[in-house]
């Protein structure tokens, strides 16, 4: 298990290093940037590899919560977890968006439960067909 936390983690630390990247490539375009900046990013990937990579595997594969409860967990930290994104990436962008943090924190978990039950129906099925592959 903790092979595949590591694993995960530093997967998506990378992706999210590059993504990051990009972003500031295309927004900043040729604009200098501060060498302090580089931290920011690295802060920002960080936040996305213990949130994506190392919480969301823990709560939805290992953990044994009730789904409402990993639900209202993930979204949670889905929420918190990307303001502090933002707020690393631009503190302007995180003061036009701060507003609509409460709406955003029910859009995530509405969103959650329908991904939740979109998986689980899928699960099931595929639960099933192996089910009727081994009595054949």
């Amino acid at each position: 298990m903790i092979t595949q936390l590591r694993h995960s983690f530093f997967q998506v630390f990378t992706i999210m290093t590059l993504w990051v990247t990009l972003l500031a490539t295309i927004f900043f375009g040729e604009l200098p940037i501060q060498m302090s900046y580089l931290w920011n990013i690295a802060g920002i990937a960080f936040i996305a590899a213990i949130v994506f990579g190392m919480m969301y595997n823990l709560l939805w594969n290992h953990f044994t919560l009730k789904p409402v409860w990993n639900i209202v967990i993930s979204s949670t930290f889905n929420i918190a977890g990307g303001m502090a994104m933002v707020w690393l990436f631009s503190v302007d962008m995180f003061q036009f968006i701060a507003p609509w943090f409460p709406g955003m924190w029910l859009l995530s978990i509405v969103l959650h439960i329908i991904a939740f039950y979109f998986y689980a129906r899928m699960d099931s099925k595929k639960k099933a067909e192996e089910l009727n592959n081994i009595l054949k």
